[in-house]
């Protein structure tokens, strides 16, 4: 099977859509997101309506946490703060009760989808993970791949059992080793933060054992323009760029 996997679009539709329309044309089974759909951007309700309406199995992100329990908010900076207050305003009825009911992780075709670390954390970060910390999860994980998002930076972490090794994935195709055990990070849709501003996301071919990192360009002036006449914090504008 051929999976898409995306996160952190951050309310960001412009780059939403061109992912999709690339996905689209890539001959994929199935599309699976790792959350962050809302905070930062200005179209948080569309991106909702997108996920739903294509029925894309979602898992909690941090922006979504933050919206269900309230006190969370303090963990944000202040910018990100203000931003997700706007962005419940922003959220209808129907999408705050989806955001409710999403996971912190799944778990499927032996692979595990989680926002932040294996196996179930939504906030931490995977370059904040100590090699002890990476190697507890590698031991005790039962699946062979896990997915994370939330840093926005491409990376691949993989365990032989003895060794760890970690560096970023490039644009292309990564070659899975059988006989290793990975965590991926799938960088982020709608705000990357390696560099390079295009819409990131990868194709898992479980049958070929490979990963792609696939790099989407998409219309910035329109999202920037739209963050700052919805009032949200000019720098999620100009961190696009």
């Amino acid at each position: 099977m051929r999976f898409a996997i995306i996160s952190d679009i951050h309310g960001n539709l412009e780059a939403l859509d061109q992912v999709l329309a690339d996905i689209d044309s890539r001959h994929i089974d199935k599309i699976i997101d790792l959350g962050d759909n809302i905070g930062y951007g200005p179209d948080p309700e569309q991106v909702m309506d997108q996920i739903l309406d294509r029925k894309i199995p979602s898992i909690l992100g941090n922006h979504e946490l933050a919206l269900m329990e309230p006190e969370l908010l303090d963990w944000f900076n202040p910018a990100a703060k203000e931003s997700l207050i706007r962005t419940r305003e922003m959220l209808s009825a129907h999408s705050l009760a989806f955001i409710e009911t999403m996971e912190k992780s799944m778990v499927m075709h032996n692979c595990r989808f989680v926002h932040g670390f294996p196996p179930d954390s939504v906030t931490t970060y995977l370059f904040e993970v100590d090699q002890k910390k990476l190697e507890r999860a590698f031991n005790a994980s039962m699946n062979r791949l896990c997915f994370t998002g939330h840093t926005h930076r491409l990376e691949a972490v993989g365990s032989n059992g003895e060794t760890i090794s970690r560096h970023p994935l490039h644009r292309g195709i990564f070659r899975i080793d059988p006989s290793k055990k990975y965590i991926f990070n799938v960088g982020s849709v709608g705000q990357p933060r390696d560099g390079d501003n295009r819409a990131k996301y990868v194709i898992l071919d479980d049958t070929a054992r490979t990963l792609e990192a696939r790099f989407v360009p998409y219309d910035i002036v329109i999202t920037a323009k739209k963050i700052i006449a919805a009032g949200l914090p000019r720098m999620h504008a100009d961190r696009l760029w």
